[in-house]
């Protein structure tokens, strides 16, 4: 993965901006010698935000963008002057996005529209100037409230492709070989198993200027689910297609046992996967005769819809663009009562396999010491500091 530029997975650290101190002084002019208290408040510190953007499709700008720090809020002055708000960081990333917490693995927030902004740290509040403290029983005030402190987090944002057709099969079932069929995509096909290394996107032309998004991930074998082969990496990036399609080669000894270790390779990753309407799609069938098709269906699963397609002959490829198109707009296909955000439920990240993740993805599992984390740019409040505070 060291020449690719498709990055799903980065984890960097995040800190809000710090609330800036309120002012305590007295007001001292020539004829006025009872000016009274004048000190400002402090500045809030500054947020970072999330937010979509359609025309990034993977992480790689934030690879080496590993902290994203606000500014902090400037304190506050005499003559009732308020400091400056810190400047808010926005962090752009592709819709599909997921933010988890990288120590504890909960999740945080999504992202998944173009334009959508989420809060992810909120900024520290500016302390009150003590002209905000005066009354009539406490006319000169010497004290004024410290801001609020910032906060952090270690996030890991986690991209998930948002396609209507998930593709599903092991190595060298012809995936790559459909989505280059299909569309204009041009993912590497060779005969030799994962020549696929990271997922591709098709859009695939249909009747009437109609068109549908196709999604071809790594293969997947047996055992995936516990992180064999490439198959933690990307399993994920079928999570959130409308359909899933599995291909199985018509060259192969049983046919059903190996839809069958894929579907149980889902339901180990996450069983809600298997929701999802299914389609088998039965490839390199220019092999087979029509005699051999024929006993074949009688031996395949009966609860899903079957197709024997060819690649590379084009047989049975209109045959399959009908089903998808078909099932992909069923009504049972469809979402039904979605009208706020809060009705989605995220799962959070399992810890027992959050460390395999984070090693697969060349992640330490250490959050960054305080050295790197420049703790001397960090001010502390003295209350012995504000009686002496002119400012």
């Amino acid at each position: 993965m060291a020449e690719s530029n498709f990055v799903d997975y980065v984890k960097i650290v995040c800190r809000s901006g710090k609330g800036g101190k309120g002012s305590m002084h007295l007001r001292h002019v020539k004829y006025n010698p009872n000016g009274g208290p004048d000190g400002g408040d402090g500045g809030r510190g500054g947020n970072v935000y999330l937010r979509g953007n359609h025309n990034y499709w993977t992480l790689l700008h934030l690879k080496y963008q590993r902290h994203v720090f606000a500014e902090h809020g400037g304190n506050g002055g005499k003559d009732k002057c308020h400091g400056t708000d810190g400047k808010d960081e926005y962090i752009d990333v592709p819709c599909g996005t997921v933010v988890y917490n990288a120590e504890t693995g909960k999740y945080v927030c999504d992202v998944t529209y173009d334009g959508q902004v989420v809060m992810l740290l909120k900024g520290g509040r500016g302390g009150l100037g003590n002209f905000q403290f005066r009354s009539a029983t406490n006319q000169a005030p010497r004290y004024a409230q410290p801001g609020e402190p910032m906060q952090e987090m270690t996030v890991i944002l986690e991209l998930k492709l948002l396609a209507d057709v998930g593709l599903v099969g092991f190595p060298n079932a012809g995936k790559s070989t459909l989505v280059s069929s299909l569309s204009n995509a041009r993912p590497k096909i060779a005969n030799y198993p994962f020549t696929t290394m990271e997922p591709s996107l098709g859009i695939v032309g249909y009747r009437d200027n109609k068109s549908f998004v196709m999604a071809d991930i790594p293969g997947i074998i047996e055992g995936a689910s516990e992180g064999r082969g490439l198959g933690l990496r990307f399993l994920r990036h079928i999570e959130r297609n409308s359909l899933l399609l599995f291909m199985v080669p018509g060259d192969t000894d049983d046919i059903k046992r190996e839809y069958e270790i894929l579907l149980n390779e889902l339901r180990n990753f996450n069983p809600e996967m298997l929701d999802k309407h299914r389609v088998l799609a039965v490839t390199k069938c220019d092999l087979l005769d029509d005699e051999l098709i024929d006993m074949l269906r009688e031996t395949l699963p009966d609860d899903l819809p079957v197709v024997f397609i060819s690649a590379v002959t084009g047989k049975g490829l209109d045959e399959l663009k009908d089903i998808l198109w078909q099932e992909l707009n069923s009504e049972s296909n469809k979402l039904q009562d979605i009208t706020a955000e809060d009705t989605l439920v995220h799962r959070d990240k399992d810890m027992s396999r959050f460390a395999a993740e984070l090693e697969a993805e060349g992640e330490d599992l250490e959050i960054l010491d305080a050295d790197e984390l420049d703790m001397d740019d960090v001010e502390f409040f003295d209350v012995e500091d504000l009686e002496d505070d002119e400012a």
